[in-house]
């Protein structure tokens, strides 16, 4: 018997403020080509965006993993984007949960209040602002996470020690 996870569990783990799995915000491109590879495709955003930046999509065989750099943080890892299937957050998995189960999950974690908004077409995104995490709903089930470094009240970015 080996005494290490599967390591499923851990590369699937999202780690609010410091990435998933192997994934670290603060990664340069090269650490991340390193960890998972080329991308199938890289958006550059678009002139009139605010925010300069890259991202990276990889699709996978039954999810989408997409990857952000912003230019002002020079091009370091600062946001994620999946709805892997496998997805876990503070080791509960998550795809599929309901809000009431991600609200209750999240507090359990001592995570304050959540903005709810019903978007388009009806989707929902439940929102913690401090926690750089915004989940999106459809028909009631947790479809993709998109979450990032955490950034103090001063706006500076906190990469994770």
């Amino acid at each position: 018997m080996s005494t290490t996870q599967p390591s499923s569990i851990e590369e699937n783990e999202i780690i609010l403020g410091t990435g998933m799995g192997p994934l670290r915000f603060g990664a340069t491109m090269d650490e991340v080509r390193t960890l998972v590879g080329e991308p199938e495709e890289i958006e550059e955003s678009d002139e009139d965006d605010d925010f300069e930046h890259q991202a990276w999509n990889y699709h996978e065989a039954d999810y989408l993993l997409s990857l952000y750099f912003d230019r002002e943080d020079d091009f370091r890892l600062s946001c994620i984007e999946t709805d892997n299937p496998n997805m876990r957050l503070f080791g509960e998995a998550i795809y599929g949960t309901s809000v009431d189960q991600i609200k209750a999950l999240m507090q359990r974690h001592d995570q304050p209040t959540p903005e709810l908004e019903t978007m388009e077409e009806g989707a929902v995104r439940l929102s913690y602002e401090k926690s750089m995490i915004d989940l999106y709903f459809e028909e009631g089930e947790l479809q993709f996470v998109n979450f990032g470094v955490f950034i103090n009240d001063d706006m500076e970015v906190q990469w994770p020690k």
